[in-house]
């Protein structure tokens, strides 16, 4: 079963105007098929670098792409050939001088510093960057969003025939990561205690990050800590939320919130198999934030920047969005229930934030007004309202 992607549109118009296109993303989002999406109208070719019969191909990577000039080039797992964007630099400028100025590769990746350094060294003002985050509220419609949220947004976790197999699923990824994939990008990190961390940030899902609690129960230093924290983040298996640093005279609370960026992720890393399993867990609230929040950063324009608020007095925000070319930012608040309330702390939170709009995100379907300037509405319609011109 096909879901369309929100980002096809972007991918398209990138390789209309750049030379070279990252799409990143974690492994199993989706990137293969959305880049082969793309190129389905074109002439192109597809290489897979973890194939050793692909790598063999590009052993003289100058004189196997020249003979593709016309087509675009698909590269897929480039972190496992960095020294290729060395090639690409050479092959797109001479492409420029006899006119072939755009859409000559698109590179896909799972692990983003590696990728961004290299190439940000060779190819600076010829590559242009998207990242694939899994499916989220706004692609998979009303109809999924309880799948979603159990069994978080990898395609074949989330279509799969039954929550049992979509836990198996995401076992076998997460093992996957730490056994062979994290090895192969050079960090030398026992997988124990690595799926201990995941599984710790899973328990704390977005809460204040505390790398001095984490080093204690992991018995490590707090900069093994900040590495191994740093390592998902760039992976683009966790996020951290930013504070908000606007000029307010008040206390604000300074450290990031954490988040395990796939709900199914942290279903899967605390044991938690179906709907039931969840509703009754401590980690509900926290999971649906983390899930909406997810959604929310997916459908909002490229380049929005995301915070949280909260002072010392208990003045407090979930999400803060400050879209591209607005001087002010959303003010959302996000609840699992069905009848939503606004706690003082958001009144008061957004009296010194002076949002643009305030919406509170919860599990209903229907919109209407909660207070003065103040909406509920659903998840599905605030990733159409984000999205929006």
């Amino acid at each position: 079963m096909m879901i369309s992607r929100r980002l096809l549109p972007a991918l398209a118009t990138a390789l209309a105007e750049a030379p070279a296109v990252a799409l990143l993303g974690p492994r199993q989002v989706g990137k293969t098929t959305l880049a082969l999406a793309a190129a389905a109208s074109r002439p192109s070719v597809y290489l897979d670098l973890e194939s050793e019969a692909d790598r063999a191909k590009l052993a003289e990577p100058e004189l196997y792409l020249a003979q593709h000039a016309d087509k675009l080039v698909i590269l897929d797992e480039i972190q496992r050939t960095p020294q290729l964007f060395r090639s690409l630099r050479g092959l797109i400028d001479a492409g420029r001088r006899r006119g072939q100025a755009r859409g000559r590769f698109l590179v896909l990746g799972s692990a983003s510093i590696d990728l961004l350094k290299q190439s940000s060294e060779s190819l600076a003002g010829r590559i242009r960057y998207l990242e694939l985050a899994p499916l989220d509220a706004g692609e998979v419609g009303r109809d999924r969003l309880d799948a979603l949220w159990l069994r978080g947004g990898f395609p074949e976790s989330l279509l799969a025939d039954s929550d049992a197999a979509s836990l198996r699923w995401r076992v076998d990824f997460i093992r996957t990561y730490l056994e062979r994939d994290i090895p192969q990008l050079g960090p030398r990190i026992p997988a124990e205690t690595l799926r201990r961390l995941w599984t710790m940030l899973s328990h704390q899902q977005g809460g204040l990050l505390n790398a001095a609690a984490l080093a204690r129960a992991l018995a490590v230093d707090g900069k093994t800590v900040a590495t191994y924290l740093d390592l998902l983040v760039d992976l683009l298996l966790v996020r951290r939320l930013a504070p908000w640093h606007g000029n307010v005279k008040k206390r604000l609370v300074k450290s990031p919130k954490v988040y395990v960026r796939d709900s199914g992720l942290v279903h899967a890393l605390l044991g938690i198999g179906d709907r039931e399993a969840l509703l009754a867990h401590p980690v509900a609230g926290a999971s649906w934030e983390g899930q909406a929040t997810e959604s929310l950063l997916a459908a909002a324009p490229p380049g929005t920047e995301a915070y949280f608020f909260r002072t010392a007095a208990g003045a407090e925000i979930d999400l803060l969005l400050k879209r591209p070319g607005e001087r002010r930012p959303w003010a959302i608040e996000i609840k699992r229930g069905l009848a939503p309330k606004i706690e003082r702390g958001f009144h008061s939170a957004c009296e010194t934030v002076r949002p643009q709009r305030r919406r509170v995100v919860y599990g209903g379907s229907e919109r209407f007004p909660l207070a003065e300037g103040v909406e509920a509405v659903s998840l599905p319609d605030l990733c159409m309202e984000l999205g929006a011109t």
